[in-house]
Formats: structure tokens, C-alpha cells, sequence
């Protein structure tokens, strides 16, 4: 019998054929109707020369260029490490996990006190991250309250690559900003070319829900385009608040925004590498707050990964978040549901690992209890293999009706197969109370202070941390 996987692994899709299509036609009724307000000047040249009508600061976008600008589309994009080694390859259901960007708060590990995240805490979330096995990638979460704030975004870069190897998606305030983090790739990678072709990070930027491309925004996609850099462009649409309430009517705004970038990117380089997805997410009208954890946000981002899958574009998507404002059981509930979410529909580059309070804080324990259920996960999707090793129908055979299997040699051969946990508890209730009733929190919790207090990133050579410091230093000149 020939050995093979499983094939029927559940994948999760929410749009139909018919659905796909409708959705992409209607967002092309909309870019040519509506159009997008574009506030940078010389991007509006450019898509008045690519063939875009211009009235004002409004674009509009006839169907063809978004059609022509699709089939430039990359299918994947190969991130590699801080050493240039492919470390993610976003295609298809490939699926990475990282941490998320930008939380004004940080749950200390040591106090149990929520606060202003500094600069140490980017550098303590990215030896995490450089730690966890099930962690790809590495974003800041957080904004640095104790440098200053106008470069806080430069010295965020220096604190992640100075302290995990992982690949790096980041932020910059803006444009000047953005090149100086991008001089600073270009001295780890060995020059423009080398980064180019081995690119070590990806730029996070978005458009202005509703319909808006911001001028801010665009400078730096702009930027990241001439360079051929990755570049993850995607709204942050609040439906009822920034976009239609609906789901459906959200999606399509936000396809809208989000496919206007990809024409104004490919209008610069053909095949700009381009990472689709990002956030539909729903206002609680109960406290005007938008719901990172809703199972309504769950579904539009299962149905933009379907979009991805259908434009071939790569997905950034959503798990490990919640929106209790503590690490509790409420916390691990939601983020153990956005990452089976997240695996079974196939998000590529999934971000947001870690936070809780509606995005505003990062939590150390929410991150490494969620890098154990994505280790879980991941042995759900995938599968088993059946073939004649694994069947053992000679085996049962052998052993009959009222055998043991434990002693066997093929028990032995196989048992590793099986996952096993290192913080969900799995050891009887007298043996659990003897080791003092650890709840999982306060594992997690010792779990992080071991990491912050033992692991020691491999360092970055010295040449380069100096040459790093001293762009620092200067402010970016």
C-alpha cells in the first residue's frame, strides 16, 4: 500500500465561488464609481499616468488596471532571517505566527501591573519571540514611552533585530523614518541588492478607512515599492464606525482600499511584493471600542484570506488576541479560537500573538500560552499518516483480544508522534496539588520571567550592532 497523508484536512472556507467573484466585481464598481481619495501628490501623478481618472484629489480606477495589476501578482514572498537564510515562505496555507505592533501598555511579567511599555519591553517581547518555537516572526508591541518619541520607531527596529534573528515586520512614523530603518536592513543584509533579495523585514502601513490614501501612508508605500520590499497594506476598517456595518459591505471597502495600494504599487514596480489582509472588524456599540476577539471579525478575516487565496496574494491575519484586559480564561479562550481560525483557513504572515485589551496591551503569558496551542494546532492540521506501518493490522493481530500495546516495539517507534504539552497540565489531581495547584496563568507567567530571565539571543556582530547604534545616535541622518 502506498504511504501517504491524509488529503481531506478540514480547511476552512467562508466564500463561495459565486461569492469571490461578486465581491471582487463589486469592488471594481466601487474603485470606478467612488474611487479613493488620494492626499500625495505624486502618487496622484502616477495613477493619472497609468491610466486612472483624476478629478481633484479623488481617483478613480477602471477595471482593467486592477485587472492588470493582479496579474503582476507575486504568489509568494520568501522573508529570510537576520542572517539571510528563507525563513517564511508566504504562499498558499503556509502559516506563521508572530507578535503584533505597536501597544501603548504592557502587562508586567514581574508586577502583574498593567503600564507604559518601553523600550526594554521591545527588546524582552522580541528574546521571546526569538525563543518560542512556534513564533516566525517578530513584531514591536509596543511604543517605547522612554526615548524620543519622534524616532521611537528607529530605535524599536534596533531593539528586535538586536535580540532575535526572526524576520521583521515593522512601522514607521514616517517617511524619513522608514529610510533610515531601511539603511539600517541594508547594513545587516550587506547593501540594497542583498536586502532586496533576501529581505529581512516588511513594512506595515495601511489606507484610511473610508476610501483614503493617506499621505503618510503612501510616502512609504511608495518607497517600499521602488525598492521592491515588502510591503503589508491593509485597513484597519471598523464596521458601523469606518465602513459599512455589514460584513459583506465592510469587505468590500475594505478589498477596495486595499486593491487601489496594489495598483499605485505596481504602477511603480511591476510585481511589487504585496501582502494582502488586515482588520474588519466590528464596533461593540456598547462601548464604541472595536471587538478584536468578535466572532464577527473572525468571519471577515476567514473571508479575506479567502480573497488572498483567490487574488494569490499573500494573507495577513489575526490569532492570539483577545479583548479581556487581563491574561485569563476568557483571554485563552479567544486566542485559542482565532489560531484554530487562523490554521484552518490558511492566513500566511498571522499577527497580533500576545495582545489583550481591544489591541492596547501586550501580555507576556497571552504570548507563550498561545505558542503552546499553536504547537497544538499545528498537529491537528496536519493530519495522520495511514499507510501499512500505521494501520497495524499484523500488530493487532498479534496482540488479540485482551493484549497490551505499551510494551510493544512499535509503540516505542511511534509514540513521539503524538504532541505533548509543556504548560497545559495533563498529571493527575494529587500530583498537581502537591506541585502547589499551578494554574495555567501562573505557569505562563513563570514560563515568560524564565525566558526574560535565561534566554540569550545569539548576538548581532559587533561591527554592525556599532554601525546601528551610531544611525540611532544621530536621530537617522
Amino acid at each position: 500500500m502506498k504511504d501517504k497523508y491524509r488529503l481531506n484536512i478540514p480547511r476552512l472556507n467562508i466564500l463561495s465561488k459565486d461569492e469571490l467573484e461578486l465581491i471582487h466585481l463589486s469592488t471594481l464598481e466601487i474603485l470606478r464609481r467612488t474611487g479613493v481619495a488620494v492626499k500625495e501628490p505624486k502618487a496622484v501623478e502616477i495613477l493619472k499616468n497609468g491610466g486612472c481618472y483624476v478629478s481633484e484629489d479623488r481617483v478613480r480606477i477602471p477595471a482593467h488596471l486592477v485587472e492588470w495589476a493582479l496579474k503582476n501578482t507575486p504568489p509568494r514572498i520568501a522573508m529570510c532571517d537576520r542572517n539571510g537564510e528563507p525563513s517564511m515562505f508566504l504562499e498558499e496555507n503556509n502559516t506563521y505566527f508572530g507578535t503584533g505592533s505597536d501597544t501603548p501598555n504592557i502587562m508586567d511579567p514581574y508586577t502583574n501591573e498593567r503600564r507604559l511599555s518601553v523600550l526594554k519591553d521591545i527588546e524582552n517581547v522580541s528574546k521571546a519571540v526569538d525563543y518560542l518555537d512556534e513564533m516566525s516572526f517578530v513584531m514591536c508591541s509596543g511604543i517605547a514611552s522612554d526615548v524620543n518619541q519622534k524616532i521611537s520607531d528607529i530605535y524599536h527596529f534596533e531593539a528586535m533585530v538586536n535580540n532575535t534573528e526572526k524576520p521583521i515586520i515593522f512601522t514607521a512614523w514616517n517617511l524619513e523614518n522608514l529610510k533610515t530603518i531601511v539603511k539600517m536592513a541594508e547594513v545587516i543584509a550587506g547593501g540594497e541588492e542583498k536586502l532586496k533579495n533576501r529581505p529581512l523585514l516588511a513594512l506595515y502601513t495601511e489606507p484610511i478607512s473610508p476610501l483614503t490614501l493617506a499621505e503618510e501612508s503612501i510616502q512609504k508605500l511608495i518607497y517600499m515599492a521602488e525598492r521592491f520590499l515588502p510591503v503589508v497594506f491593509t485597513p484597519g476598517l471598523i464596521t458601523g464606525g469606518t465602513g459599512p456595518v455589514t460584513i459583506a459591505g465592510g469587505l468590500i471597502q475594505g478589498n477596495a482600499e486595499m486593491i487601489a495600494g496594489y495598483v499605485l504599487a505596481n504602477l511603480i514596480n511591476e510585481g511589487a511584493p504585496f501582502i494582502y489582509g488586515g482588520g474588519v472588524l466590528p464596533m461593540d456599540m456598547a462601548t464604541s471600542l472595536m471587538s478584536y476577539a468578535s466572532s464577527e471579525f473572525m468571519l471577515a478575516t476567514s473571508a479575506l484570506t479567502d480573497m488572498a487565496r483567490f487574488y494569490r496574494l499573500p494573507m495577513f491575519s489575526f490569532a492570539g488576541c483577545s479583548d479581556s484586559n487581563t491574561y485569563d480564561q476568557q483571554a485563552s479562550l479567544e486566542s485559542a479560537l482565532w489560531i484554530l481560525m487562523s490554521s484552518l483557513n490558511g492566513g500566511n504572515l498571522v499577527h497580533d500573538v500576545g495582545y489583550i485589551n481591544n489591541g492596547l496591551t501586550t501580555s507576556f503569558e497571552q504570548l507563550v500560552v498561545s505558542n503552546e496551542v499553536i504547537g497544538m494546532v499545528r498537529r491537528i492540521t496536519q493530519g495522520f499518516k495511514i499507510n501499512k506501518e500505521t494501520m497495524a493490522l499484523d500488530l493487532i493481530d498479534e496482540i488479540g483480544p485482551g493484549g497490551e500495546f505499551l510494551s510493544s516495539d512499535h509503540t516505542l517507534k511511534h509514540f513521539r508522534e503524538n504532541w505533548f504539552p509543556d504548560l497545559i497540565s495533563r498529571i493527575p489531581y494529587e500530583k498537581w496539588t502537591g506541585e502547589g495547584k499551578k494554574d495555567l496563568g501562573t505557569k505562563a507567567n513563570e514560563k515568560a520571567r524564565f525566558i526574560l530571565d535565561n534566554h540569550n539571543p545569539r548576538p548581532l556582530e559587533e561591527n554592525l550592532r556599532k554601525e546601528l547604534r551610531s544611525i540611532v545616535k544621530s536621530g537617522g541622518k
